[in-house]
């Protein structure tokens, strides 16, 4: 397929009025109690508060088989009909330490082909390792096998599936599981919690609603918004209680502007990159693929943590007028404070100083333009949608490269956003300092910005820098909203 013109760029309009409406899809269920188990990682619990089970490495090894299948779960009362790894949403939370090597035998037991991301770690994309370009047939098996450097930052990281055309459909189905690489010495805290907040589309019978052309074009957002696979849990604590949330967006499409009324929320880590200090934050934002870890300073009392709408844009004339995030905000649960105050514990001390590449001499400069064109005309592809989706002007292509950066170089890169809807950027292996735009104004101040999902919003751009230091290899990097990497939006990089 050839790259757009400018002329089929201003045909946005005419594709986005060809589609019809449509209703959002999913069932939102009762809102009363689970009865599943309470508490998290050892800790107090309320309610229908639960978490996955932990798999820790042993001996500087952790072996796991991962299986991802259709399975029957518990949501909110009901079943639901979905696909799991080992039959749970989500999947285990796997515990290493920096220098652990994580093997895993991976069986596909979907109907269709895929494979396995460890989102985040900076660990080589070849062979057995974080390779995108790995198919993994239904019925078969592939085995994976993750070293970390013994320098690997620690922090929060995920994994899900990222066989490309299937992505989006295979996270949102819910195929998709925490990682967690500890410190040597971590923050003084009453305790940890790991919440994975995920959205499902749902029918009546509790089986997975396929997303409409339009829900594809704009990246789907399914009604049904979860926190470790449970509707509004409730999480129960003591006043004077320190606790570290560490919160992954693991949506395919949403993003989450998060607030915490009523009790005192400072940021610590946000994707691979702990800060010097945390600071106060009233709000954070994650795009898809975003983590953060936060400290809770829990006051007597009742709060809930809520998921505001983020306008993350629209093509014009699209979906009656309607734009993806702006439904409302969504309640993702409950913090009952109540008992005697806890002992107080120590302060929270500053983390190492973050890697700062913006006083290294840059050994290129690239532009990298993420665009979506209309087809021109009513026909649509054979993938049912009406746009084109690329980056500098060409669809995906497993045997093209598109960015060679040499082994040891430190890149700068401007990422350009040509359309009218937000692209958050991903890239495989190798982190990127933020130089300028992307947001983050989390009060963190003149310090050094780290993230491997970097916003680059509509009609506007973004300056990165990325050391393409310590692995080299063969990956890509692609937007985020992952139906719109499905379509296209993505581009191979090779490192040698």
């Amino acid at each position: 397929m050839s790259p757009p013109s400018r002329r089929q760029v201003l045909g946005w309009g005419l594709a986005g009025g060809a589609m019809t409406a449509a209703g959002a899809a999913g069932l939102l269920w009762g809102t009363g109690p689970r009865g599943g188990p309470g508490g998290g990682s050892g800790g107090t619990g309320g309610g229908d508060w639960g978490e996955p089970e932990v798999l820790t490495s042993a001996g500087g090894v952790l072996d796991l088989d991962l299986e991802a299948a259709p399975a029957a779960v518990g949501i909110d009362g009901r079943t639901a009909h979905v696909w799991a790894f080992n039959g749970t949403v989500p999947g285990p939370t796997l515990e290493l330490s920096p220098g652990d090597t994580l093997r895993v035998r991976m069986t596909n037991g979907l109907g269709a082909p895929t494979n396995l991301h460890v989102h985040g770690l900076h660990v080589s994309p070849a062979g057995a390792g974080d390779n995108p370009f790995v198919t993994i047939e239904p019925g078969g098996t592939h085995d994976y096998e993750f070293v970390l450097p013994p320098d690997h930052p620690p922090g929060t990281y995920w994994y899900h599936p990222h066989h490309h055309g299937t992505v989006a459909e295979q996270l949102a189905a819910g195929l998709y599981g925490a990682i967690v690489v500890r410190e040597a010495a971590p923050p003084p805290v009453s305790r940890e919690r790991v919440l994975v907040v995920s959205d499902l589309a749902l029918t009546a019978a509790g089986e997975l609603a396929e997303p409409s052309v339009m829900e594809r074009m704009m990246g789907r957002e399914g009604s049904l918004v979860l926190v470790n696979g449970r509707r509004r849990p409730r999480l129960a604590a003591a006043p004077g209680e320190r606790e570290r949330w560490r919160i992954i967006n693991a949506c395919p499409s949403r993003f989450l502007r998060l607030g915490l009324d009523g009790q005192s929320v400072r940021l610590l880590a946000r994707d691979l990159g702990r800060l010097h200090q945390p600071v106060e934050a009233g709000t954070v934002e994650l795009a898809p693929g975003n983590r953060v870890d936060l400290l809770v300073e829990a006051a007597e009392g009742t709060s809930t943590l809520v998921a505001s709408p983020v306008d993350r844009g629209a093509m014009p004339g699209m979906m009656g007028g309607r734009r993806p995030g702006g439904t409302g905000p969504v309640d993702l649960l409950t913090l009952e404070v109540t008992g005697g105050r806890a002992p107080a514990l120590a302060d929270v001390p500053a983390g190492p100083e973050p890697q700062d590449l913006r006083g290294v001499e840059v050994a290129r400069r690239r532009t990298l333009d993420f665009a979506m064109g209309g087809m021109g005309g009513a026909m649509m592809r054979g993938d049912g949608s009406m746009m084109s989706f690329t980056v500098n002007g060409r669809e995906f292509d497993a045997g093209r490269t598109d960015v060679d950066p040499a082994f040891g170089d430190v890149e700068e890169w401007t990422l350009v956003n040509s359309s009218p809807m937000d692209h958050p950027v991903h890239l495989h292996v190798w982190p990127m300092q933020v130089v300028s735009g992307g947001g983050g104004d989390d009060g963190a101040g003149d310090e050094p910005r780290w993230a491997d999902v970097v916003t680059v919003p509509a009609l506007g751009r973004v300056t990165v820098r990325v050391a393409f230091e310590g692995i080299a290899g063969r990956t890509v990097l692609h937007c985020h909203i992952l139906d719109h990497e499905d379509l296209g939006m993505m581009a191979t990089v090779e490192v040698r």
